[in-house]
Order: C-alpha cells, then structure tokens, then sequence
C-alpha cells in the first residue's frame, strides 16, 4: 500500500521533478501528478516519464488537484519566495491534504503556511540537501536523494500521523532525515551551504578580475578551483533569493568568515608560519571529520520507544531532542494504545549520544526505552 495514494508536485524542475521520478520507481509508488508554468516543463514531464500527468498553473485540472480530496500530498518544489504564494492558493481552495515544501530557508515558509492554510499543523517543512549547479527539469533525476539528508522541521503543532508519513515517503526516496526546528536550520543551512556559496562566487569574482582581456589566468584554473568553485555556475536567479530570503543568518556567517579570512591575513602579512600552520591543520582536522555517505548495519540501529499523550508538539519536542544528540532517525512511526495515548516508535541509527538523549528525554517527562533493534525484532518473534 503507497505511503501516499496520490502526490503532486508543483514545480518539477530538479528538485521536484527528482521528487517524482523518486516517487514513480517506489515498489508500490503513488499516482504522481506536476504542476508548473512553464509548458515545455509540463509537456517534457510526460514525456519523460517523470509524472503519470502534468498541468500548467491555473488550469482546471491543476485546481481540481489542489483540491479538498484532490490529493493526498502536494510537494512545494519552488523556491521559498513562491511557496508562499501556492500556500495562499491552497487556503484559498481549501486543500485538507498533507503540505511539505523543498525550499532551502524554512522560517518563512512556515511562516506562510500556517498564516494561509485551512489545517496548518498537515504541513511539514522540508529540505533536501541535495542539489546540482545545473538547473530544471532536464538535470532531474531518481536518485537525488540516494544518501542525502533531507531536513523535516515539525512545528509545536505538527500532526504527528503527517510528520509520520512524510517522514517515511523521503525515507522510501533514499534520503536520511534529520528534524530541526526551523530556526536553527536557517542559521545551520546559512553556514554549510549559503556562505560556502557566496564565498565560491567570490573566488570567481577575484578570478576573473585578474583574468586578462584574454582570459589567460582562467586557462591556468587547476582542479582545486574548479573543485572549490563549481557550485558558483548555479542559478543567479535562484541564488537571489537564497540570499534574501536567509539574508539575517546568511550575513551573520559572512561576519564569520570575513574574520576568519582577516585573521589569516594577518598571519600571512606577518609571516608567522606555526599559526598558519595551526590555522590549516584545524581546517583540514574539520574537513576529515565530515562524513561520508553511509548506510548503517541494521545491527547497529536502536529501537526508541516513547509512552505520550498523543498532542500536538510531542513529534516535535522528541524530534528536536532527537536532533540536538546527534541522532538520526531511519524510521518513525506511531502505535495508538488508546485514543489518547500512543508510543512513538523511533528507528535510531548509530550515530550521536545515546546516553545524552536518554537525560534529555527525562528531563523532558518521557520515560523512553531504548533497545538494540535486532534485539527488539527477536522479541517481537518470540
């Protein structure tokens, strides 16, 4: 049975057309529907395979999917200056589906969303951080998301059964999905992937002054430049708005690292070669220590069991804790007791501070359970 009988996409460009190609080769994959105003995108989608149909925005087909009953999931894959608008068009046509959104900035969107929807808490932000400095529907394709972290970032008051199955639709696509308040995925998206963006853009820039009429200093671009630089040939278009929509965090890490470039500048203009070399030891130290793509040993996952009082903003609170030790979540779902209380059933995988989650938990008021997952299935057969 589909997580989700029907999707569908506005905006299939790379991302959302990734979005529903990802969907289509799912074992049991839903009826997957686009939406876009460009007609060679609505055309090529068919054509391609990408959607089982498509439809330019503002088309009665188009309306009748974003209608009450229409769908069962609408993904948001424009930029987050425009999904403001589709939310509008969405409360405005009543849609009682569940909402997520691929934007790269979330305090905005969910923002817009609960502002503009009929049932606010059926949204759930998301972003997939996955991408290509080449743009629209032709750089599309189904495995993205293969290994890639996808940010969900439930509010307070997020339907848990929503969260549940958009948590296990960008499971299902490959991805691993981390929770995060929406806040602090701005300020962490501004440093890891915004600021490294205006800083490759930067290189060019100095790059191409010193160029020549010719180009001939571009013609000695070795691999690290090209390497360091590649994600400046992205969209201007897009970046724009990256840009202004995080503009707080984002020029808060900029702050950051012109201090940063400051204090190597003055190491260098001084020539004091051991903190220069401190200074590139600690960069190479950070840059050894980020993880490559993995895939955990169902051995070394860990079975959460959470006793609640199924409320609004028990998802998010035990997702934030989860986030704030580490952890990732590779499944989650939720087992009804009784019509008010369920236990919320989390997949860890073995990353982060077990331990530290376990205080956190029980400072919160939960009386959580942790188990060896190969241990819990044996019970479960015994």
């Amino acid at each position: 049975m589909p997580i989700f009988d029907t999707v569908t996409v506005i905006g299939v460009g790379l991302i959302g057309g990734s979005v529903a190609s990802a969907c289509r080769r799912l074992e049991d994959p839903p009826q997957v529907r686009g939406i876009d105003t460009d007609p060679y995108t609505v055309e090529s989608a068919v054509d391609r395979g990408i959607v089982d149909a498509a439809a330019m925005a503002g088309t009665s087909e188009a309306a009748a999917w974003l209608a009450p009953g229409g769908s069962e999931l609408v993904v948001i894959a424009t930029p987050a200056r425009h999904a403001t608008e589709w939310l509008q068009l969405l409360g405005e046509s009543g849609f009682d589906g569940v909402v997520t959104d691929v934007a790269s900035t979330k305090t905005g969107v969910v923002a817009a969303a609960r502002k503009n929807l009929r049932n606010a808490a059926r949204f759930v932000g998301g972003h997939p951080m996955a991408g290509s400095e080449r743009s629209g529907i032709e750089a599309s394709r189904p495995d993205l998301f293969d290994g890639a972290y996808w940010l969900l970032t439930p509010a307070p008051d997020t339907d848990p059964d929503a969260y549940r199955r958009v948590h296990a639709l960008v499971s299902a696509l490959g991805a691993r999905v981390v929770s995060v308040d929406a806040k602090r995925h701005d300020e962490a998206v501004a440093v890891v992937s915004h600021v490294p963006h205006v800083a490759a853009a930067a290189l060019c820039d100095v790059a191409g002054a010193h160029a020549g009429q010719g180009g001939e200093i571009l013609r000695l671009a070795a691999g690290g430049f090209k390497d360091t630089t590649r994600i400046a040939a992205g969209s201007a278009d897009l970046w724009t708005g990256i840009c202004l929509d995080n503009a707080e965090a984002l020029a808060a890490g900029l702050r950051e690292l012109r201090m940063s470039l400051g204090e190597f500048e003055a190491m260098v203009r001084g020539g004091d070669a051991e903190a220069i070399r401190r200074w590139l030891a600690r960069a190479a130290e950070v840059r050894r220590s980020l993880p490559a793509q993995w895939v955990p040993a169902t051995t070394r996952l860990t079975e959460l069991v959470v006793p609640m009082v199924d409320r609004p903003g028990v998802v998010a609170e035990v997702t934030g804790a989860v986030s704030r030790a580490g952890c990732n979540i590779e499944a989650i779902d939720i087992d009804h007791e009784t019509e008010d209380r369920a236990l919320l059933v989390m997949v860890l995988t073995d990353e982060g501070d077990l331990s530290g989650l376990a205080d956190s938990l029980a400072s919160l008021g939960y009386e959580a359970r942790f188990t060896p997952l190969d241990e819990a299935e044996a019970g479960e057969h015994e």
